[in-house]
């Protein structure tokens, strides 16, 4: 697995979480459960892939943003 792949899987993964993340209270349970959910994911797939720590920062990046998309996505969503 390439590094640009396991990073595009982070901000796939995190957009139907930051989707969801809108639907709770901040700092609710199931808010700090969609933030969270994608993080064993994500160390799977870089551990199992013998990726190293050097791409931490990028896949968490990559988890962000997929989040910011996934909340814009509802917003935008609701108002329609």
């Amino acid at each position: 697995m390439t590094p640009l792949l396991l990073c595009s899987l982070a901000l796939a993964i995190n957009v139907p979480l930051g989707f969801l993340r809108q639907f709770y209270a901040k700092f609710s349970l199931g808010w700090i459960v969609c933030i969270h959910a994608s993080v064993p994911i994500i160390l799977y797939m870089r551990t199992s892939n013998n990726i190293g720590w050097e791409l931490v920062p990028l896949t968490l990046a990559a988890a962000v943003a997929g989040q910011v998309v996934g909340s814009y996505f509802h917003r935008h969503w609701q108002v329609a």
